[in-house]
C-alpha cells in the first residue's frame, strides 16, 4: 500500500498509491474522470457511488466477481484467510444435507479429495489477482489482514429480503433476530441444548457459536427428522426463504424452535447465514470458477482451404452490397413515419437479394453502418445509396470487404433485433431506431479475438465460446421470492443465484458467430487468415492478404442460344453494369446467368443504346458467337421501340400509324388509362405520363417517352443519390477509455487538488463563539483582508491557500505563490496546476497562509 500505517478509508488508501496505481484505476472505471475530481477525497467518494460501483462490478470476470461476493457475506473487515476460506471451503463436497449425518463416520462420502485439492490449489492461486483486479478498481481496499469492500458494493451484494445475495445465502443470526423478544431467543436457546441467559446479545452470540460450531452442529443435526433435513437441503443453496403455513408441519416447527429457521415476517421464514455455510461445509459459491473455461475445438481444417472460403464469401458478400444498393439506384423503401422501412420492403429486398429476411436485414445494415446508403433528406423521404457508394464501388473488391468488414466491427446497430419489440412494445424495424447496443462491438472484438488465439484452421465449440464469454462477463442473477409452502410446511424451489439472467451478450456473441460466416470473417467455422491481419495490422494488410484469394474479375461471357448468358466469374464492372441493364438475372452461384427477355432489352433501349450498339457490345463481350434468336429479340424490339410517344397533357399518346391506336383504343385492358382520340395520330388520358408509360408496356406495346420538344427522354438508371452523409457514429458503452497523455495530466490535477485541500494552514484569530470551519471547506476573508494578505504574500515570496470561484459558479482551492498584485488581478505560480495563472481577486472567497513546514 505504500505505507507503514494502515490506512482508515478508502480515500486513505488512494492517497497512499502512486502516480501509476491511480492513472490505472482511471483507465479502469473511467467514469470517474468525468469530470476530473478536485482531489483524492473527491475520488473516493466518486468511487463509492453507487452508479460507478454497478458499471465496475459488471465489468469483472466471474472469479473476481465470486470474491467480491464472498467479502459482502464475510465480517467487514476480514482477513486474508477468511476469505479464502470462503471460496475454498473445508475441503469437502455439500451435498444431500439428509445424508451428511449418517456418512459423517465414513467421511470418503462427502469428503472425496478427487478434484477438491486441484480446485483449492487453483483458488488459492487465482485468488491473489482477482484480489488485485478488486483492489486496483478501488473496490477492496486495505491491507490483507483487515480487506473492506466498498459500502455501496456489499450493499448490492450483500443479502437482503428483497435482493438476496448471489451467493444464495440469507442474513446473519444477529441481522435476522434484530427485533425478536429476548422471550422467544430464550426458547431458541433452549431447544437448541444452549444454556438461557436474558441478554439479547450474548443470546445471540451463543446462537452464532452453535452455528459455527462444527461439532456441535453436527450433534444438533444428527437428532433432526428425515423430512426437517430434507428441507434444508433444498434451502441450503438459496434462495434461503421460504413461505410457511400458520400451523406448520413438524419438520419445520423442528427448524423453526431452534433457530435454524428464523421468521422474517408472518409466513416467510429464512435459513441463517452462519447455518448455511456449516452445511456447505464453509463455502460461499457452489461452483467457484478460478480458472476460464477452455475453448474447444470441434474440427480442424486446412488454413489454405478455410482462407480460399472465407474468401469466396468475401466476395459474395461485396457482390451482394453492391447488388442490393443497385436496386435502390433509383430510389430505394419509403421511409417510415418513425424511421426505417416497413416489412414489406423488407420482404421486397430479401426476394431480390434471394435471400431470408434476417440475412437481407443484415445486409441493409452493414451497408448503413459502412455509410453507403442513408435517408435523402426529401419530402417524400426514401432511402437510396450516397455518393460515398460510388466511391465504394470503383474500389477492388478486397478493399471493399475491408472496408465492410472494419464497419461492421465498430458498428453498434445489431441487425439480429430486427422484427422484435423496443421495451414499448413497438416492433423494430431495419434502419429504424433503437438497434444501438452499445456492448455490441466489445462483444465482437472478444469473440473474434477468442477464436484467434486458436490454431490457424481450428474451427471453436460455439457453446464455449458462449461459456468462456459469461465467465469474462458474467451477468448477475435475479432476486428469487419466497417459496410456496406445500402441505404446511416449507418449499422452497429453484436454483441457486449463481446463474445468468439477461441473454442479451449470448444473443450478440450468436450474431457475431453467424454474421462471420456470412462476411467472410470465417470459412467453414475457422478465422481467416486475412481477419487475423484485420484484427492486428488494420484493413490495408487484411486487403493485401485477401487479393491473391479473390478471382479476377472477367471480360467476357458465354452466349447460350435460349437466350441466355453464362458468367463464369466475376464480371468487370463495366461489364456487368451493362449487362445488368440488357438482361435479368435468373441464378447465381459460381456462374452467374442472365436472360435476354424484351422487357430488359427495352430498358437498354430506354437507356439510350441502340440496337447496333446493342449487336456491337454482345460480340465484343462473347466467347461464343451471338445466337441469332437473340439477335432477332434486339431488331424486333428495337423496331417497335419509340413507334409510340407518350407526353404531358396531363398525357397523350402520339402514332404516325393510326391502327395502332385504334387497337389500343379497341384494347379493354385500356380502359383503366381513359385514352380519348384528339386527333387520327393523337391519343390523350387524364393520367400522369409514367403511369401510361407503364400501362402500354404491360399491354405489350414498347412506348418512348418525349420531351416537349418532341425528343425522345433517355432513361438512365443510378441517378439518384442522397446529399453527402456519414456513416452513423456508433454509440459509446460508457465514457471512453483516456489516453496516456489525458490521464498523466488528470493524476496531476487531482495530486495538486489534494495537496492544497490538506495542505495544513495557519491558525487565524477568529470570534471565539463563531464555529470552526469544516475540513475541506474554502477560506473566507473579508475582501480588504484578502488584499493585504496576497500583497504581503507577493512581497515576502510566501505561498498562499486561496479559495476561487470561476465565471461557471464551480469552487476549487488552489495553493499560490504571488507575483504581481495589479488592476484587481493577482497573478501568481499555481502550484495546484503547475503554471503561472491570473486569478481576478473579486472571485477569490478568502486566502489563508500555509503553515511553515507546508509551504511548497
Amino acid at each position: 500500500m505504500g505505507t507503514t500505517t494502515p490506512p482508515r478509508t478508502l480515500a486513505e488508501a488512494l492517497r497512499a498509491r502512486d502516480d501509476e496505481s491511480l492513472a490505472g484505476l482511471l483507465r479502469a472505471r473511467p467514469d470517474l474522470l468525468t469530470p476530473v475530481p478536485n482531489d483524492i477525497t473527491q475520488l473516493a467518494t466518486r468511487a463509492g457511488t453507487r452508479a460507478s460501483v454497478v458499471r465496475a462490478l459488471e465489468h469483472l470476470d466471474r472469479f473476481a466477481l465470486q470474491t467480491a461476493e464472498a467479502l459482502a457475506v464475510a465480517p467487514d473487515p476480514a482477513p486474508y484467510g477468511t476469505l479464502l476460506g470462503l471460496l475454498t471451503g473445508e475441503g469437502r463436497n455439500a451435498g444431500d444435507i439428509r445424508d451428511t449425518h449418517e456418512a459423517r463416520d465414513t467421511p470418503g462420502r462427502y469428503d472425496d479429495t478427487r478434484g477438491a485439492n486441484a480446485l483449492a490449489d487453483a483458488i488459492a492461486d487465482a485468488l491473489p489477482a482477482a484480489l488485485g483486479t478488486l483492489r486496483e478498481q478501488a473496490l477492496v481496499w486495505g491491507e490483507d489482514d483487515r480487506l473492506h469492500l466498498v459500502r455501496t458494493a456489499r450493499e448490492l451484494l450483500a443479502p437482503s429480503p428483497r435482493h438476496p445475495s448471489p451467493t444464495g445465502l440469507g442474513p446473519t443470526v444477529a441481522e435476522a433476530t434484530a427485533g425478536m423478544s429476548p422471550g422467544r431467543l430464550q426458547e431458541i436457546l433452549a431447544a437448541a441444548g444452549l444454556t438461557a441467559t436474558h441478554d439479547p446479545v450474548s443470546a445471540v452470540a451463543a446462537l452464532t457459536g452453535l452455528f459455527t460450531d462444527r461439532a456441535a452442529m453436527a450433534g444438533l443435526l444428527d437428532t433432526a427428522p428425515a423430512e426437517a433435513l430434507s428441507v434444508l437441503d433444498r434451502l441450503v443453496w438459496g434462495p434461503p426463504y421460504g413461505e410457511v403455513t400458520p400451523n406448520p408441519a413438524p419438520p419445520v416447527r423442528w427448524l423453526r424452535d431452534r433457530g435454524l429457521l428464523l421468521p422474517v415476517s408472518a409466513r416467510t421464514v429464512v435459513l441463517p447465514r452462519e447455518a448455511a455455510l456449516h452445511l456447505r461445509a464453509g463455502r460461499a459459491h457452489r461452483v467457484p470458477e478460478p480458472q476460464p473455461p477452455a475453448v474447444e475445438a470441434i474440427a480442424h481444417r486446412d488454413p489454405q482451404a478455410v482462407d480460399s472460403a472465407a474468401a469466396g464469401q468475401a466476395f459474395l458478400a461485396v457482390s451482394t452490397v453492391e447488388e442490393l444498393l443497385k436496386g435502390w439506384n433509383g430510389g430505394g423503401p419509403a421511409t417510415l413515419r418513425a424511421g426505417g422501412i416497413g416489412v414489406r420492403d423488407l420482404k421486397r429486398t430479401a426476394a431480390a437479394l434471394d435471400v431470408p429476411e434476417p440475412v437481407a436485414a443484415f445486409w441493409i445494415e452493414l451497408a448503413y453502418a459502412a455509410g453507403l446508403v442513408a435517408s435523402d433528406g426529401e419530402a417524400e423521404e426514401r432511402y437510396a445509396p450516397t455518393p460515398a457508394y460510388d466511391d465504394w464501388a470503383e474500389l477492388p473488391a478486397q478493399e471493399r470487404w475491408a472496408h465492410l468488414a472494419t464497419a461492421w466491427l465498430a458498428a453498434t446497430r445489431t441487425s439480429g433485433l430486427i422484427g422484435g419489440q423496443d421495451a414499448k412494445g413497438r416492433m423494430l424495424s431495419a434502419l429504424g431506431p433503437g438497434l444501438d447496443r452499445s456492448a455490441a462491438p466489445e462483444v465482437r472484438h472478444r469473440v473474434l479475438a477468442l477464436l484467434a488465439a486458436l490454431e490457424p484452421g481450428t474451427a471453436p465449440d460455439p457453446g464455449t465460446v458462449l461459456a468462456r464469454l459469461r465467465w469474462e462477463r458474467p451477468l448477475r442473477g435475479t432476486a428469487a421470492s419466497p417459496s410456496p409452502a406445500a402441505s404446511g410446511s416449507s418449499s422452497p424451489t429453484g436454483s441457486g443465484s449463481d446463474g445468468d439472467t439477461g441473454d442479451l451478450r449470448t444473443r450478440i456473441a450468436l450474431w457475431t458467430l453467424n454474421e462471420s460466416e456470412l462476411l467472410g470473417i470465417t470459412g467453414r467455422g475457422a478465422l481467416a487468415a486475412q481477419t487475423r491481419a484485420l484484427l492486428a495490422s488494420g484493413p490495408a494488410e487484411a486487403a493485401a492478404l485477401l487479393a491473391p484469394l479473390i478471382p479476377e474479375p472477367l471480360d467476357h461471357v458465354l452466349l447460350q442460344a435460349d437466350l441466355t448468358a453464362v458468367a463464369p466469374g466475376p464480371l468487370e464492372r463495366p461489364l456487368a453494369d451493362t449487362l445488368s441493364v440488357l438482361a435479368e438475372i435468373e441464378s447465381k452461384g459460381g456462374a452467374t446467368v442472365y436472360r435476354f427477355t424484351p422487357g430488359s432489352v427495352r430498358r437498354a433501349l430506354d437507356a439510350g443504346r441502340t440496337a447496333a450498339d446493342l449487336h456491337a457490345f454482345l460480340v465484343t463481350h462473347s466467347r461464343t458467337p451471338v445466337p441469332q434468336p437473340l439477335s432477332y429479340l434486339i431488331d424486333d424490339v428495337a423496331r417497335r421501340h419509340g413507334h409510340l410517344r407518350i407526353g404531358a397533357a396531363s398525357s397523350y399518346v402520339r402514332c404516325d400509324d393510326e391502327t395502332v391506336l385504334n387497337e389500343i383504343l379497341a384494347d379493354k385492358r385500356a380502359s383503366a388509362l381513359r385514352l380519348r382520340r384528339l386527333a387520327p395520330t393523337v391519343l390523350a388520358a387524364p393520367v400522369d405520363p409514367a403511369s401510361l408509360l407503364e400501362g402500354l408496356r404491360d399491354m405489350g406495346y414498347a412506348p418512348a417517352a418525349e420531351s416537349a420538344e418532341g425528343d425522345v427522354l433517355i432513361t438512365r438508371a443510378g441517378a439518384h443519390r442522397t446529399p453527402p452523409r456519414t456513416a452513423p457514429a456508433p454509440v459509446p458503452e460508457g465514457p471512453p477509455v483516456p489516453d496516456t497523455t489525458l490521464l498523466g495530466a488528470a493524476v496531476r490535477a487531482i495530486r495538486a487538488g489534494d495537496a492544497a485541500a490538506t495542505a495544513p494552514r495557519k491558525e487565524r484569530d477568529q470570534d471565539a463563539d463563531a464555529p470552526p470551519a469544516p475540513p475541506g471547506s474554502l477560506p473566507r476573508t473579508s475582501a480588504a483582508e484578502t488584499l493585504a494578505t496576497v500583497q504581503a504574500a507577493a512581497l515576502t515570496g510566501s505561498a498562499l491557500w486561496i479559495g476561487y470561484v470561476n465565471a461557471e459558479g464551480a469552487a476549487s482551492q488552489h495553493v499560490i505563490a504571488p507575483v504581481k498584485v495589479e488592476g484587481g488581478y493577482v497573478t501568481a505560480y499555481d502550484h495546484t496546476a503547475d503554471g503561472v495563472r491570473t486569478y481576478p481577486l473579486h472571485r477569490i472567497t478568502g486566502v489563508a497562509e500555509l503553515a511553515d513546514d507546508a509551504t511548497p
